[in-house]
């Protein structure tokens, strides 16, 4: 039988990463935990479940998830973060392809989250389709350290496991509203170092068509008072994404243009000071 490792980076979870642990403890030969320093009780909560503990500063999701896979032992790795927790349907779903030696290269499966404790079926937050288990010489982690992606191999065999992965994401809208002003501040530095645009018509127009694709066309409105709160939380991500790319726009001109100023000698006059 081939053995797996479960891998999972942290920074203070003390909250979350029990239900996470306790999920895997039975099909897991391996736990291993990459933490940006946690100054809350996460580590003592890791070694309680004999947890390998390894500790790397944070730069990102990107770089911080792909060192923890190169850091584990054996040749099939299931990644995890510590606010989700294996279904009963999904542990066995996975113990049954362990104990047929894992026929597959990659494994996917669908994520079901959850909001203030309430599932989220709709609104594009289901069925969140992710590949999280693979052979590890077959997959990596891609994308940006914002937003990061499974990148495959081109010849991989592939398999998609029908249970949920449950995401236990936000337990208050506080916390979720926290994320969309850090996310948003991460997002628009992206865009800024891509060379994307801003302006007044997308500041305007985007939040809009983004409340009116969540709520209406992906049936937001039917997970109720929840369903509402998260599209408006993501139209309002999407409103300040582009408010602070042109924040970042304008800092730039204002900077190249008293660099060009502060240049200019002493008898030369702008067209302004011409006219006067």
């Amino acid at each position: 039988m081939k053995k797996l490792s479960v891998v999972i980076i942290t920074f203070n979870e003390e909250k979350n990463i029990s239900k996470c642990l306790a999920s895997v403890q039975d099909i897991a030969d391996e736990i291993l935990v990459v933490d940006s320093f946690s100054t809350d009780k996460t580590r003592d909560i890791c070694t309680s479940y004999n947890a390998r503990f390894l500790q790397k500063k944070f730069e990102g999701y990107r770089d911080q998830k792909n060192f923890a896979n190169s850091q584990a032992r054996y040749d099939y790795i299931l990644s995890l973060d510590a606010d989700e927790v294996l279904s009963s349907a999904l542990k066995e779903a996975i113990k049954k392809e362990k104990e047929n030696d894992f026929e597959f290269d990659i494994y996917s499966f669908n994520r079901l989250n959850f909001f203030c404790g309430k599932a989220i079926r709709h609104g594009g937050w289901y069925p969140d389709r992710k590949i999280r288990l693979w052979r590890k010489n077959k997959a990596k982690w891609s994308g940006n350290n914002l937003h990061e992606i499974i990148e495959t191999e081109k010849e991989t065999s592939q398999k998609h496991l029908n249970a949920d992965l449950l995401h236990y994401s936000f337990s208050s809208v506080n916390q979720h509203i926290a994320q969309v002003n850090t996310f948003s501040d991460m997002k628009a530095k992206l865009d800024f170092e891509a060379g994307k645009s801003s302006g007044i018509l997308k500041i305007i127009s985007l939040p809009l068509i983004k409340f009116f694709l969540l709520y209406f066309f992906k049936l937001g409105f039917l997970d109720g008072y929840y369903g509402l709160i998260i599209a408006i939380n993501s139209a309002h991500f999407t409103f300040l994404r582009y408010v602070k790319l042109h924040q970042l726009k304008n800092s730039k001109s204002n900077s190249q243009s008293g660099n060009i100023h502060s240049q200019q000698p002493a008898h030369f006059k702008t067209n302004k000071e011409i006219k006067r």
